[in-house]
Parts: C-alpha cells; sequence; structure tokens
C-alpha cells in the first residue's frame, strides 16, 4: 500500500498591504515555502496594496512536511526586495478541517529569529561512573541552516545547555552545511533532572549572534532513549505576534489531501462499475456510481471530481462516453434552453477541465479617463466621442485578428474533443427539435468554447501561461472588453442590447457581422467520423517519447577551470520526454546531445553562492560504470526553476537507486562551496526532494490515485443509497410483494424499472465493502509491522 500527499494552493488576493514605495503604493508577489523549500511564486502586482492574483497550484509532497508559508514581498527595481509579513501554516492546521482553509488572514511581522530551518546531526549518551552521572553531547553536523550573511551563508556554531552548564562546538566560516564533529561533555548538578538543549548561533564579528535554531529533549528522554540521528531546528517558543492587521491580510484556499493507496487489483471491480455506468441510459440512471458522485457533490468539490474522473476515463480510453454520459444527463433535466450548461455542473465540470505596446480603450462613459488621453497627446483635452471612436478602432482591430484565429483553428482542436462536442451537438438536437431552438446546439458547444475557454484566456493570459505577468490595470481593463466581445460573439448575439451593458453598443455590428462565421466554425468543430479516433487506452497520453518541456536554459561546462563563472555558462535549448534529456544550440540544430532520463539520481536546486548567480539546478547522473556526473542549468526566474524541476523530477520517479542526499553548492578551489569538504566525493551534505513536485494536467495519469478519490466520495453517500434502494419503510420487500411486482401487478412502474436500480445499488454497496475491508487490513498489517519496529520489515 503506497501513501500519497499532496496541497492544493490558491493563492487569491490581498488587501491593505503597506505602501513599500515613495509613490505611495507597493508591487506586491507572492512566494510559497513548503519547509525550507521555494515551490512557486505568484506574478508581480505593480502599483497595488489590494492585488489580486488567482493563481492555484497542486504540491506533491514528502509524507513528512511540517509547514507551509507565504512570504508577500514589494519588488524593488534597485536594491532588496522588501518583505511585507507572512504567513505561517502548520500541517496539522491545514488537517485540522477535511474542507481545508479558505478564509482571509492576516500577515504577521517577520521575525529573524523564527526564520529558522534545517536539522542538526546528534548522537547523545548518558555515561555514569565515579564522579556520577555524565551527559556526552556528539555533535556531528548540520544542514540546510538559514542564511543570515550578505553572503547568503553563515558562520555557525553550536552551544550546549544542560542544567546550569553550557559548552560551546567550534566556530565554522561561510557555511550552510557545517561539519564539527565534536564531543562536548558535561556532569549532572545537585537539583532535579534537567532537559538538553541544544541552539546554533550565527557568529558575527560586528554587533550580536544571530539565532538559527534549537533542538530540546526533558529529562525522561535522555534516560529512556536517549536522542540519536537527525533532528529539526525550531525557533524558539513565543507565541505568534498578531499584527493587527495592520500588514494586511491575504485571501488563502489550502487543503491537504493524504490518502492509502491500494494495489491496482483492489480498485478493478470500482473501475468496471464505473466503466458500465456511461453505457447506459443516462437518462434513467439513478444508482449508477456516477448517478451516485453527481447527486453528493456540490461547489468546489465538483470541479476536484470532475478532474478526477477525466483522468480515470482517459487513462481507459473512455473520456468520450463519460463527457456524452454526462451531457445527456444534463440535457434530459433541462427545460430552458437558455440555462443548457451554464451551471456548474458535474457535465460543465468535466467538459471544462478537458479543454485549460499599451494603447487606452474605454467604451463604459462611467470609466472614462479623458486625462489619460490628455498626457499623450498634444491637440488638448478629446471628447468622450473621440476617445470612444477611438477605442472602437482598436477594439475591432484586435478583434479581427482573434476572431481568424478562432474559426481557423478547427485543425488544432484535439481529435477527441470534437468527437466530445459531436456528440453533444447530437444530443441537444434530438431533445429541442423545434425550429425556435435552432441555435440551442451551437450554443451547447459555444458556452465550453467561448465562455470557458477563450474569453478567460483574453481575460488572464497568466493563468494560461500565455504570458509571465498579471497584466497592469490598464491592460486588464482592455483584455475585459475584448473578452466580453468574443464571450458576446459565443452567445450567438443573443443578448446584445439587453442588460446593464448599453454601452457596448458601438460594438454590436462587427459582433454580429462573426456570428455567421462562428456557426460555420462550429459546423465544421464536429464534422469528423468516430472511426478516425486513435484506439487504445489513452495511458499512453504522455508517451516516452512525447517532449513534457522544453526551452533555453544556460547550461554549465563540463571543465570550466580556465573560464570565469559566468562565461562558464553557455546558452542551449533543451528538451525534456520520458526517455531523454537533450539539448542543442538552438531548436534548428541538427546535433543533439542527450542524456537517458534512466540514469538519472538527483534533481536539486544549488545555492545562489556556489556561481553568484540565482536559480541554479543540478542534474547528477550515474553512468555505466556507476560513477556520478553532474550538469548544471540556470534557468531564467525562480517559476521556470520550479517548472523544470517537477518535470524533471517526475520523469525520473520510477528511477532505482535515487540519491538520499546531495551537495547544494559546486566543487570549486578543491572544496565544496556547500559544506566546505575537500574530497570531490565526499557524501551530500543535504536531503533531496525528489518528492515535491508541481501538479499540473501533463502529469503522468495515475488510475489507482483517482480511482482512490472516488471510492472516498461514493462513502459519503452510501448510507443515502441504502435508505433509498435497500431500506425504503414504503416498499414492501416481503417474497409475496416481489411475485406481485415480478407479475406485473404493480401499478405506475415497470418491474424493470425497479429492480435495476436496486440490483445497481446493491452491486455498489458490496464493491464499496470489499474495498472497506481491504483498507482495513492494510492498516492492520501497518500497525503490527510498527508495533514489531525495524524487525518486522
Amino acid at each position: 500500500m503506497a501513501k500519497s500527499s499532496s496541497l492544493n494552493v490558491r493563492v487569491v488576493e490581498g488587501r491593505a498591504l503597506p505602501a513599500k514605495d515613495v509613490s505611495g503604493s507597493s508591487d506586491p508577489y507572492c512566494i510559497v515555502k513548503v519547509d525550507d523549500e521555494v515551490v512557486a511564486r505568484t506574478a508581480t502586482v505593480w502599483r497595488s496594496l489590494s492585488p489580486f492574483w488567482g493563481e492555484e497550484y497542486t504540491i506533491h509532497l514528502p509524507l513528512d512536511f511540517h509547514h507551509l508559508a507565504f512570504y508577500v514581498l514589494d519588488e524593488d527595481t534597485v536594491g532588496h526586495d522588501d518583505i511585507i509579513g507572512k504567513i505561517s501554516l502548520s500541517r496539522e492546521a491545514i488537517a485540522a478541517d477535511p474542507r481545508g482553509i479558505d478564509s482571509w488572514i492576516n500577515l504577521s511581522r517577520v521575525d529573524p529569529d523564527a526564520e529558522v530551518q534545517g536539522e542538526i546531526c546528534l548522537d547523545v549518551q548518558m555515561l555514569e561512573d565515579a564522579r556520577g552521572r555524565c551527559l556526552r553531547c556528539h555533535v556531528l553536523q548540520a544542514r540546510d541552516l538559514a542564511p543570515r550573511d550578505i553572503t547568503g551563508t553563515s558562520d555557525p556554531f553550536a552551544r550546549v545547555f544542560w542544567g546550569s552548564q553550557s559548552l560551546e562546538t567550534s566556530t565554522i566560516k561561510k557555511t550552510r552545511f557545517p561539519h564539527w564533529d565534536e564531543v562536548l561533555e558535561l556532569r549532572e548538578m545537585p537539583g532535579a533532572p534537567a532537559p538538553l538543549r541544544v541552539e546554533l548561533w550565527d557568529w558575527d564579528m560586528v554587533g550580536k549572534n544571530d539565532f538559527l535554531g534549537m533542538v530540546e529533549f526533558p529529562p525522561q528522554v535522555l534516560q529512556q532513549n536517549a536522542p540519536s540521528g537527525w533532528f529539526r531546528l525550531l525557533p524558539f517558543p513565543r507565541a505568534e505576534e498578531d499584527s493587527g492587521g495592520t500588514l494586511g491580510a491575504l485571501r488563502l484556499k489550502v487543503r491537504l489531501l493524504e490518502d492509502r493507496i491500494l494495489p491496482s487489483r483492489y480498485y478493478q471491480p470500482l473501475t468496471e462499475l464505473l466503466m458500465e455506468s456511461v453505457l447506459g441510459p443516462a437518462e434513467e440512471d439513478a444508482a449508477s456510481p456516477l448517478a451516485v458522485l453527481e447527486e453528493l457533490t456540490l461547489g468546489d468539490c465538483r470541479q476536484d471530481l470532475a478532474t478526477k474522473l477525466v483522468k480515470l476515463f482517459l487513462g481507459q480510453g473512455q473520456a468520450g462516453p463519460l463527457l456524452d454520459y454526462l451531457t445527456r444527463r444534463e440535457v434530459t433535466r433541462t427545460t430552458d434552453p437558455n440555462t443548457l450548461f451554464r451551471s456548474n455542473s458535474l457535465a460543465s465540470k468535466a467538459m471544462e477541465q478537458f479543454m485549460k505596446e499599451k494603447k487606452y480603450m474605454e467604451l463604459d462613459p462611467c470609466k472614462m479617463d479623458l486625462g489619460r488621453t490628455r498626457r499623450i497627446s498634444f491637440k488638448g483635452a478629446p471628447s468622450e466621442e473621440h476617445v470612444r471612436d477611438a477605442s472602437l478602432g482598436l477594439l475591432t482591430g484586435y478583434l479581427g485578428p482573434i476572431v481568424e484565429a478562432i474559426v481557423g483553428s478547427v485543425g488544432r482542436c484535439p481529435l477527441a474533443m470534437r468527437l466530445a462536442f459531436k456528440q453533444l451537438h447530437q444530443c441537444v438536437e434530438e431533445h429541442f427539435p423545434q425550429a425556435e431552438h435552432e441555435d440551442v446546439k451551437y450554443l451547447a458547444i459555444s458556452g465550453f468554447l467561448f465562455l470557458r475557454f477563450f474569453a478567460p484566456a483574453i481575460l488572464t493570459p497568466k493563468l494560461f501561461d500565455l504570458r509571465d505577468q498579471h497584466a497592469d490595470p490598464q491592460t486588464s481593463r482592455s483584455l475585459l472588453l475584448l473578452a466580453k466581445a468574443v464571450q458576446s460573439i459565443g452567445n450567438l448575439g443573443q443578448q446584445l442590447g439587453q442588460g446593464k451593458e448599453l454601452w457596448m453598443a458601438p460594438l454590436h455590428p462587427f459582433l454580429l457581422q462573426s456570428i455567421s462565421r462562428v456557426r460555420h466554425f462550429l459546423d465544421q468543430l464536429v464534422d469528423v467520423d468516430e472511426e478516425e479516433e486513435a484506439g487504445g487506452p489513452a495511458r499512453a497520453l504522455v508517451a516516452p517519447s512525447v517532449i513534457v518541456r522544453e526551452g533555453y536554459l544556460l547550461k554549465r561546462k563540463e571543465e570550466p577551470a580556465s573560464l570565469a563563472t559566468r562565461f562558464a555558462f553557455k546558452k542551449r535549448y533543451f528538451w525534456l520526454s520520458g526517455e531523454t534529456l537533450s539539448y542543442s544550440k538552438s531548436p534548428e540544430w541538427q546535433m543533439r546531445s542527450s542524456v537517458p532520463v534512466s540514469h538519472i539520481r538527483a534533481v536539486e536546486r544549488v545555492d545562489e553562492g556556489a556561481f553568484q548567480l540565482p536559480h541554479v539546478m543540478q542534474v547528477v547522473t550515474q553512468d555505466a560504470a556507476g560513477a556520478l556526473h553532474t550538469t548544471y542549468l540556470q534557468c531564467k526566474n525562480v517559476n521556470e526553476l520550479n517548472q523544470w524541476l517537477s518535470a524533471l523530477r517526475k520523469a525520473s520517479a520510477p528511477n532505482p537507486d535515487k540519491l538520499a542526499a546531495c551537495h547544494p553548492g559546486a566543487f570549486r578551489s578543491s572544496r565544496w562551496t556547500c559544506c566546505l569538504q575537500a574530497e570531490r566525493s565526499a557524501a551530500g551534505c543535504s536531503r533531496t526532494h525528489s518528492a515535491v513536485t508541481l501538479g499540473d494536467w501533463s502529469d503522468p495519469l495515475d488510475p489507482d490515485a483517482e480511482i482512490q478519490m472516488v471510492y472516498r466520495r461514493l462513502l459519503l453517500g452510501r448510507d443515502q443509497l441504502r435508505m433509498k434502494f435497500q431500506e425504503d419503510p414504503n416498499t414492501d420487500s416481503s417474497p409475496e410483494a416481489d411475485a406481485e411486482k415480478s407479475s406485473g401487478a404493480t401499478e405506475g412502474a415497470c418491474p424493470d424499472a425497479l429492480a435495476r436500480p436496486r440490483e445497481a445499488a446493491a452491486r455498489l454497496l458490496e464493491v464499496l465493502a470489499d474495498l472497506d475491508r481491504a483498507h482495513e487490513e492494510f492498516q492492520q498489517r501497518e500497525q503490527q509491522k510498527a508495533a514489531l519496529g525495524p524487525l518486522g520489515h
């Protein structure tokens, strides 16, 4: 049985942030850290004290992570960025509510003494001789300490306290990975048993020393089981300082998902039931797993469920039937064609999941800023009419190429999506055959493509990876106008001239001219032969030969001893597939060098101090002779670094013999820059982080994890299912009643119509009971192994 742990994190927005710039504003961005590792950075929102980010991340984690932190900073063009505040959430706080956290949280001040990280390795012994009891504390080493000096390192030493006595180790200069290997002995003094406390400090020549962290062991631990091994450093115990909202607040959504995944064979019966669900009559279905899930799941949970279902059915090559089943249920239940697929139904969410120089423009008189136009004109203040006419010309100039790109994209739409749209088109046409509903078959499709895909991509291109930063307020307003226009075209002009936005009227002629082209585009989109669909399960969606990431990186030469550091990195174009990491001088270059992904043993960040360069990572590979080789790659920013780290870790996840530790520095001037060891072959001084990755749609499909989540959802409706189909007090379940029903004597219902849901409900309940038993058995085995200790493994 495997265990999985992941965090769903959404950094929504901030409010009432303090002004850090002389202009009276700030340029805020947010950094997300899991324990000591930066996993994400939002875009910078320029000149705003109430920024909106709306950025979402799925972070796959090791099971032993401790806390999640959000730091808000003000970006400065010159000098260091200013820290505004932070929010720290412990694992226990996140896991306290299964629904997660969704609230505004005040920012707290960043206290340097509380910003500790890393671990220390100790071996403690309690000895007794003729002079009494003695505590021997062997301080071996520490790793991943916080950088306290401007050089990005520290000068750490350890201070050991036991009772009224204290001793110190030597100070090791310029490292976050010190090796002491020193034994400190302290004699027991009269009085009550005392705890052992080990503090780490950064030595400073001028001013006071900086705190790096501490560990403490109570007397009973020292006497019963003397500590030995690696221990996480903690801050001094103190109450969290509440700024009272003076530093502003963040609106966050955080949810921790943890579960045990059974071997695949245990999920096969439930998978078969799900696959059978989409083959039956969707209109009458009431007791299949899909029908139960749709009734039970509400709100934000529907998005999660839709994601899991689409991935699961993709893995079985049945995504098309799933979407057809859900859309048929939605169409059957819809009486008003104007509301078709407009709600957040499971069908809508599943289809949505299946698809993911500045000029002033304004049409709304209430929002026109005539002064803005005056600043770029020598002709005096323009009138509203002048601004409206100029904006109309710009908008139609942009909309023309946008519409051209959309109607010309039929051949670029994935075949599976076109088939799903074809089935939707046919289903709606059959259900609403009346002449007055001629456009409903088009609206059903355009509601997905235009309302949930094209318009949102235009409105927030950052969230669709179309640009690295959020647009500034002026550009965002222009994008909003363009998105409104594209949405109106997708609505086939049905809402034009209605509602509150009558100021859009100048655009109506252009929009009406585009409607016939959109209808023709949608007709072409559904004109596809089902026999063209490639067969076989879609688990090959991410085939080994498919490129999962590519782009320019800076690669360090193998032997750059004669070159300055900056010149040792050369620009190369990289491709990553499931089989190789290859590179060449440019995308068009025919000669490529490559490294098999199966040779990768670690993918880790590199300290900035190693080369005096930011955003550097290392790829450690092992050749046929067993020798390790390190390639250093520099990315352009922290988000690109996280994306490459995540992609490489996922691609190499199945590899055996992964490194448990590596060097986050480089071997230069005959020593490692991180731990100062003089041997190139010295063991790694920092833990590797292969389990920390970012989730995205291109992830390899994991059907066991998807079906486990579906199983958990179905458990919530088990009692409801029993009440409805097996324990209905109004239903006579006696043999005589069954015989009467079988002979057709029951009035108002077909015997098959009553029997089919009961049979389906019984099968589903039986499958859920089998999975319950399997989970209990595996849990008992784990408890038995834990009770036996190491010998039990």
